[in-house]
């Protein structure tokens, strides 16, 4: 691993135990806790939460969590997750395989296994798999839209070794201070560790969305903030999309005065967390199919 790579962990992880310090399950959450969906007992688990007033079967957002391909786990979104939750949703908030351990693409390998494990579980956990929405910031706003391309764009799929699950469909996406531009990027210094050597710079073709996102991509929820240092690439996707013609909301949180941050949203003490996960739920609801 990078020196760099291992100062981002830290980083990431003191700054991540500052935010959620004191932070509990809300009453109104019910949450399934730990369950393996591959082969992984390490990596491969993921809780499920769902509002406790509602019964039934309800949609359900996946969530594809940051920290730039080397950080992070389901315990780290554990309580953005459950704010989701909370606006009437069932939430699948999942680890998986961390670089440089294991690079690409051993987490789209492990998200597809986590929606087939979504598929093949509807009925356990009330999910309706006619409304199934994924989430994802910083890297793992990139990490999902690379997963939807792999469902809606066959020919894209067969860059990957796996196929999607027979009747899965992404009714939407949710896309949080996303890094899009992998190509030329000078963002992410992880980037390199999450790349095997023969895969570079070869693999940096697969990975950019806004070269890649066709008429098919699932309409999305684009949002950033004042003071992300990512702002620029929501831009570039706008454009992609309006180029291919798909549906999405855009939105800029925060004012020069208080400009906010990366991945502000995962914040849930803050109000303006709660106004832009308001919206990106608000989004979702309109494009649920009845």
């Amino acid at each position: 691993m990078s020196e760099k790579s291992i100062i981002f962990r830290k980083m990431c992880a003191a700054s991540d135990a500052e935010r959620d310090a004191g932070l509990t399950t809300p009453p109104g959450v019910e949450r399934f806790d730990d369950i393996q969906y591959g082969t992984d007992s390490k990596w491969h688990l993921l809780d499920v939460y769902r509002p406790r007033a509602l019964k039934g079967k309800l949609p359900v957002i996946v969530s594809f969590h940051g920290g730039g391909w080397v950080y992070g786990d389901k315990n780290v979104y554990q309580f953005y997750c459950m704010e989701l939750a909370k606006r009437g949703f069932a939430v699948v908030n999942y680890s998986y395989r961390l670089a440089p351990e294991d690079r690409y693409p051993a987490p789209y390998e492990d998200t597809n296994e986590v929606f087939r494990w979504l598929l093949e579980n509807a009925d356990n956990y009330g999910f309706d798999t006619d409304n199934i929405f994924g989430v994802g910031d910083s890297a793992g706003a990139l990490g999902i839209a690379i997963y939807a391309l792999i469902v809606t764009d066959p020919g894209y799929a067969k860059n990957y070794s796996f196929a999607p699950p027979a009747g899965l469909k992404l009714r939407g996406l949710g896309l949080s201070c996303g890094l899009y531009k992998v190509k030329d990027s000078r963002t992410v210094a992880t980037l390199r560790d999450f790349l095997r050597d023969e895969d570079y710079p070869g693999a940096l073709d697969k990975l950019n969305l806004i070269e890649l996102a066709g008429r098919d991509f699932p309409p999305c929820f684009i949002m950033t903030a004042v003071g992300d240092f990512l702002r620029g690439e929501a831009p570039l996707l706008e454009q992609r999309l309006d180029k291919v013609g798909v549906k999405y909301e855009s939105k800029v949180y925060g004012t020069e005065e208080e400009p906010l941050g990366h991945v502000f949203h995962c914040n849930v003490r803050l109000p303006e967390a709660a106004q832009a996960n308001d919206d990106m739920c608000a989004f979702f609801r309109t494009l649920i199919s009845e």
